[in-house]
């Protein structure tokens, strides 16, 4: 395992770590979601399936989020998590360990990212795995209640607390919610003829959101629900059964 700080196209840190397993047959990105890091034990657990399977598998921490990156949560956007992502992958293409075609996989912001991604550029992308993704930034807004919206807007803030890294608090800018309703997965999801396998929480609001994409996809496609999920996989057995789907669904498609 290889740590290391590269710069976006902003100037900023981003702390990457690149997982290289001996006689690599493949190379994966994995990415994290809206004030996620990447040694969330999610994305260490979808990153341990690529590198046990022979993938290089590349993991960050994007800029304004929790991580080691540089940046303030309170400034994340769809726009720069996305610019992020697209910065690392070209800076993975000068590094001896590259490949194409690749796997791409992400956790809800990350998942519509690396969704967003697959679509902007489908030749380079072998396999797709959008893991309780934000479908469409709309959508994902009518899951707040219109006060906690309205006390958004007004105040400037949305405020809560971490469940991943308890005592730290978020403060996101209302500016999140123009720069997310800029994003749809929908209207160029017929461009994903990659392998396509979703997963979502039996919990998760997000779910009912899911069939939308699936329903579009034209390629190998698959939909699992993680019994008594939320949002975040955290329990031992959840993250078993995440591990367990990503490891038949590459056997399947090596």
């Amino acid at each position: 395992m290889q740590k290391q700080f590269i710069q976006n196209r902003k100037g900023q840190k981003i702390a990457v770590i690149v997982d290289e397993p001996e006689n690599a047959s493949g190379l994966a990105f994995v990415m994290h979601g809206l004030s996620g890091f990447k040694e969330q034990p999610h994305i260490q657990v979808m990153a341990k399936t690529f590198v046990d399977h022979g993938y290089t598998t590349v993991r960050f921490d994007t800029t304004n989020t929790l991580g080691e990156s540089d940046g303030n949560y309170e400034d994340a956007t769809v726009t720069n998590y996305y610019e992020d992502l697209e910065d690392v992958i070209a800076w993975s293409k000068t590094r001896p360990w590259f490949q194409t075609p690749f796997a791409l996989t992400g956790h809800s912001l990350g998942g519509m990212c690396t969704t967003l991604y697959a679509e902007q550029h489908p030749e380079e992308v072998k396999l797709l795995a959008p893991i309780s993704s934000v479908i469409s930034g709309a959508l994902s807004l009518d899951l707040y209640e219109p006060e906690e919206l309205a006390d958004w807007e007004k105040s400037g803030w949305h405020v809560s607390e971490s469940r991943s890294k308890p005592g730290v608090t978020h403060r996101l800018a209302w500016s999140h919610v123009a720069d997310r309703l800029k994003y749809d997965l929908l209207p160029n999801a017929s461009k994903l003829m990659m392998p396509v396998m979703l997963v979502i929480g039996e919990n998760d609001d997000l779910r009912p959101h899911q069939q939308f994409l699936l329903d579009k996809l034209p390629g190998p496609k698959e939909l699992h629900i993680i019994a008594g999920a939320e949002h975040t996989f955290r329990s031992v057995e959840e993250l078993d059964e995440l591990a367990r789907l990503f490891d038949d669904w590459l056997d399947r498609h090596n």
